[in-house]
């Protein structure tokens, strides 16, 4: 098959070619009937015509014959000087031998409408005209017309007179995928269901996400990088088709409980409604889901309005799922299922397979192979992607490393996803519409062995507040306020410890969507336990801690600067908080809290200072029933008195120094100052609200 070029004309010499084309092909015709009706004249009405040419206006393009002999590239009439009559009744020949031979390929373009490339040719034109919705794209040098009419197209380009068309169709996987799409209903009209209260907490592009997934029958894949509130955009959806609730949602476990607390703040569903499914007895559960258990022999009943599990969950209970009617299948990081062999992925898929309703999100669907998509794909259209080998063979060639592990066709997949099943953007894309900062509380799910010795220092703690409040000894209430601060700082240091599973587990998530970040934490256990996980699963990386020396420190921010491998800077709130410039990551996140929101701003402004051009997303990774239940509400407090709302709203650059304005953190957050105030309000943790989404 040849390759198709642009010709390197001009918008303007193209529209002159095809109209001098039409009227050559017009004159042609009328030729031909004064022919058939004066026999005897009709050699010299053909020669005559193949003489003497009609003359160009002066004041148009160049003719299509200088352009012609410019280019040397459309052949579209007999050499000069002999008509096709003549040259037939000459050599006394058949002229089918003689037809010139035209190529068309057929493409798949990004639009979701299919596209025709052909090298110039007026008998070309004439037939495309004839197709149904058919247009000329003059700045894609493109013919295009909907999957609609690709059957007329395919006829008509079979039956054109006067040349040999070769026509070079599309894949049969992607025929079916576009047949597939074109078939699904519009439920667009659904949108004007959304509730109100959600619709106005959405962005442009994520009201644009919500109504794409509508528009393809609600099985799509939101592909947006991170921290683009796919989310949102999935729980927006699910408003809009409530008559068929209850939802399943399928998530990695270590954010089980953030979908809960952002389904129930948004939707403002009772939590009773919304149950999750975890593995074992324990952790914490303020806000009042309803729990069960997945280790428990007895049968488990999924009967909340939004059900919530775990892929590691989904084999165990896969018979149940499927003998439940549920409608409405969300898959949160669906790139966990792109391994083809693993049970998670055999279980989740017919799942997914059965809803009428099956929306992925994944900031990074294919990571690195498009092999990985390849499940994700049949979960959303099980009758188009029928076997692997098929879409193997079309877009997994070249591969080094194993059947099917390289690329091939790699934009006709990309077409063929935007067109048919996918939507992605990018921050840079979407950056008009972003705040500059946002901060999102991450709920994380504590094991109960974690939290058994926090809980007995809480309550060792109660017991001292309680006896400060009786004593009437002076001597003995500073024994006792000594005690009461000893306990705390042994919460801190415990909570610390008791994080750190779950801190690894989302870690994990945050490192399949390849994105660099910043990582704070303040114990050495918790940050040793990060940047050993980090190496074991090879992410490159920097660490400046306290005790990184001061002439290494600029060599690693160099590093991270500059250097895509590497990805992740793990780093001490007070060592990694202060004079260090972080502006290649966009996302920051907490492991820990200090008792000095003042270090936390300032940690938090490694990211977001002069140089950074994107939005920044911060993340605060928080646990109920340890010492984030103390610490949360001062932080929050001393973020919102500085304009910096938790709701998502807009900051500005000047945050840095409206910190450094409003008083030495030394003085504004130290634990003895902060016990004194939490003495002063009545309450050292009672009164401590667990966080909120």
């Amino acid at each position: 098959m040849e390759e198709f070029d642009d010709w390197g004309l001009s918008a303007e010499e193209l529209n002159f070619l095809e109209e001098d084309a039409i009227r050559k092909i017009s004159e042609r015709k009328a030729s031909s009937a004064a022919s058939s009706s004066s026999s005897p004249l009709r050699h010299q009405a053909d020669a005559a015509a193949c003489k003497n040419p009609p003359l160009k206006s002066p004041n148009k393009p160049p003719s299509r014959t200088s352009l012609e002999s410019r280019y040397n590239k459309v052949e579209v009439f007999p050499p000069s000087g002999v008509c096709s009559t003549d040259a037939s009744i000459e050599t006394g020949k058949n002229t089918t031998s003689a037809l010139p031979k035209l190529s068309v390929r057929f493409c798949i373009h990004a639009s979701g409408v299919i596209a025709a490339k052909f090298s110039y040719h007026s008998l070309l034109v004439d037939a495309f005209r004839k197709i149904p919705k058919a247009s000329w794209h003059g700045t894609e040098r493109l013919w295009m017309f909907p999957p609609s009419s690709l059957t007329v197209a395919e006829e008509v380009l079979s039956s054109v007179v006067g040349a040999h068309v070769e026509v070079q169709k599309l894949d049969p996987l992607v025929h079916r995928a576009l047949t597939a799409a074109s078939a699904v209903p519009d439920l667009r009209d659904l949108y004007d269901r959304m509730p109100s209260y959600v619709e106005q907490k959405l962005l442009p592009f994520q009201r644009e996400g919500v109504r794409f997934v509508l528009q393809h029958g609600g099985r799509a894949l939101l592909a947006d990088e991170m921290g683009l509130g796919k989310t949102l955009q999935a729980i927006a959806v699910a408003s809009c088709i409530r008559d068929a609730w209850p939802v399943l949602v399928v998530t990695p476990s270590s954010l089980r409980l953030q979908w809960a607390s952002m389904i129930q703040q948004w939707l403002n569903i009772p939590s009773a409604d919304i149950l999750v499914v975890l593995s074992q007895h324990g952790g914490s559960n303020k806000a009042g889901f309803k729990i069960v258990y997945s280790n428990l022999k007895s049968n488990i009943y999924l009967d909340g309005l939004f059900n919530i599990v775990s892929y590691d969950v989904i084999p165990k209970i896969k018979d149940m799922l499927l003998a439940s009617d549920f409608k409405i299948v969300i898959a949160d990081e669906s790139h966990f299922m792109k391994n083809a062999q693993a049970k998670r992925t055999n279980a989740c898929l017919p799942v997914l397979q059965k809803a009428q309703y099956a929306i992925l999100l994944s900031g990074t669907p294919a990571l690195s192979r498009p092999i990985e998509l390849f499940k994700q794909l049949e979960a959303l259209y099980p009758g188009v992607y029928k076997t692997v080998h098929e879409y193997g063979n079309r877009y997994c060639k070249g591969g080094i490393f194993g059947l099917y592990q390289g690329a091939s066709n790699h934009e006709e997949l990309h077409s063929l996803m935007k067109a048919t099943v996918m939507i992605r953007r990018l921050k840079k894309d979407v950056l008009t519409q972003l705040p500059v900062k946002r901060r999102q509380q991450v709920f994380l799910d504590l094991n109960e062995k974690d939290l058994k010795q926090i809980r007995i220092l809480f309550r060792e703690l109660e017991v001292v507040k309680m006896n400060i409040q009786k004593c009437d000894s002076s001597e003995k209430i500073e024994s006792l306020k000594l005690m009461q601060k000893n306990i705390i700082n042994k919460i801190y240091n415990d909570s610390a410890e008791a994080k750190i599973p779950a801190v690894l587990d989302y870690l994990g998530t945050v490192i399949e969507a390849d994105c660099k970040f910043l990582i704070f934490a303040h114990h050495q256990p918790m940050i040793d336990a990060i940047h050993q996980f980090l190496l074991k699963k090879k992410v490159g990386c920097i660490r400046i801690d306290g005790g990184t020396s001061s002439s290494l420190r600029q060599g690693f921010v160099t590093e991270f600067q500059e250097k895509d491998s590497i990805k992740a800077a793990v780093l001490s709130i007070r060592a990694g908080g202060v004079g260090l410039t972080l502006t290649a990551a966009s996302t920051v996140i907490f492991a820990e809290l200090s008792w000095t929101p003042g270090d936390i701003i300032q940690a938090e402004d490694r990211a977001h200072r002069i140089g950074q051009v994107s939005s920044v997303n911060i993340y605060y990774l928080l646990s109920n029933d340890t010492v984030d239940d103390i610490i949360w509400d001062v932080v929050q407090h001393k973020l919102e008195t500085l304009g910096q709302m938790l709701d998502g709203q807009e900051n500005t650059l000047q945050v840095s120094s409206s910190a450094q304005t409003s008083g030495s953190p030394q003085k504004q957050g130290t634990l003895d100052s902060f016990i004194k105030r939490c003495n002063a309000s009545g309450d050292a943790h009672h009164k401590a609200k667990s966080p909120k989404f």
